[in-house]
């Protein structure tokens, strides 16, 4: 546990930090060093414009944490609210909130989110809108079934009987007993709004060109795939460390709930 935190610590601080660290602008064309390979002076290469890579990775850090963050926030906060209403509601609500979710979760993900992101033009503005609109139902689920499980605890009952309202119920009795299980959700939704911010920028849809995001730094580095592998093999693996740490961080946090949970 204890390790994972540590890499998730470290992941966040380069967020933060990764940009100061950067040798170069990300953003400077050196046309006569293009596509050059790893040395004393570009530590992990350029790109096809002569771009440092190391120093756009790290300033793409900013850009796919970031974002991920927002997304993520967003569709918890959204998620949590819409569970709650179905769980606080009457068997109508409810009966209406659920269907309308199981209709969001028809449609897989990243198709739904590359669809309102073409129609919507892209751009990061696109890319937040789209990625939150198809995040928010697993949080409403899990936020509803915990509710329902609550509304015949004894404080719950008697809360009500009192004359409680919807609000302080929510607050004080439902929200602290969530809040364990929406934070392993949230984890895991983390990860997936970094691939979805990839997939997105990948496909033209999301952060755009000259920014270095990760996904925009795959689909400049396509054309010369052959030519130059390693120009896609670091923007990759950057994304696949990172979501592999905070599934990890998910996993280590569920467990150690759970163990909680049973002392």
């Amino acid at each position: 546990m204890r390790s994972v935190a540590l890499l998730v610590f470290v992941l966040f601080l380069l967020s933060v930090i990764g940009p100061l660290l950067a040798p170069y602008d990300p953003t400077a064309i050196h046309i006569a060093e293009r596509l050059s390979s790893p040395s004393s002076k570009w530590l992990l290469g350029t790109d096809a414009l002569g771009r440092d890579i190391l120093s756009r990775l790290l300033h793409g850090t900013r850009w796919s944490l970031g974002l991920a963050f927002v997304i993520s926030l967003i569709g918890l906060l959204v998620g949590t609210f819409i569970g709650l209403m179905a769980a606080l509601g009457n068997k109508t609500l409810d009966w209406a909130i659920m269907r309308v979710t199981d209709s969001f979760l028809a449609f897989p993900e990243l198709i739904a989110a590359v669809v309102i992101a073409g129609l919507l033009g892209g751009g990061i503005n696109s890319l937040i809108l789209a990625l939150s609109l198809t995040s928010w139902m697993r949080y409403a689920r899990v936020a509803r079934g915990i509710g329902l499980s609550l509304q015949t605890r004894g404080y719950v009952v008697q809360a009500r009987l009192a004359g409680v309202s919807l609000l302080s119920l929510a607050r004080w009795h439902y929200l602290p007993s969530l809040l364990p299980s929406l934070v392993v959700v949230w984890t895991s939704m983390f990860a997936r709004a970094i691939l979805g911010i990839s997939a997105l920028g990948f496909l033209g849809f999301g952060v755009q060109p000259p920014s270095p995001e990760w996904g925009t730094m795959l689909l400049d580095a396509r054309i010369h795939m052959r030519a130059a592998p390693l120009q896609m093999i670091w923007p990759g693996i950057t994304v696949v460390i990172c979501v592999l740490v905070i599934n990890l961080a998910g996993d280590a946090l569920r467990d150690a709930l759970a163990k909680k949970g049973n002392e």
